[in-house]
């Protein structure tokens, strides 16, 4: 699955901004372009990483795979 990554340059703080549009929330940053891309992806990856449920008796648990 691809994700698109935006990165922005602030010239105040001399740093780049990278957020994914798809993940709202989902957001990173670098001291170069190259950092805060691949600062994005690690955060991509922690975005989707799943978490711990609590069932109830009956309900049951579904993965399903997304491919464009």
């Amino acid at each position: 699955m691809k994700f698109r990554i935006v990165i922005e340059h602030d010239p105040e703080t001399k740093s780049y901004a990278a957020y994914c549009p798809e993940l709202p929330g989902c957001c990173s940053a670098g001291d170069t372009e190259e950092e805060a891309l691949a600062n994005a992806k690690e955060a991509i990856m922690l975005y989707l990483e799943p978490t711990p449920v609590t069932l109830k008796p009956d309900e049951k648990v579904f993965e399903v795979e997304v491919s464009a």
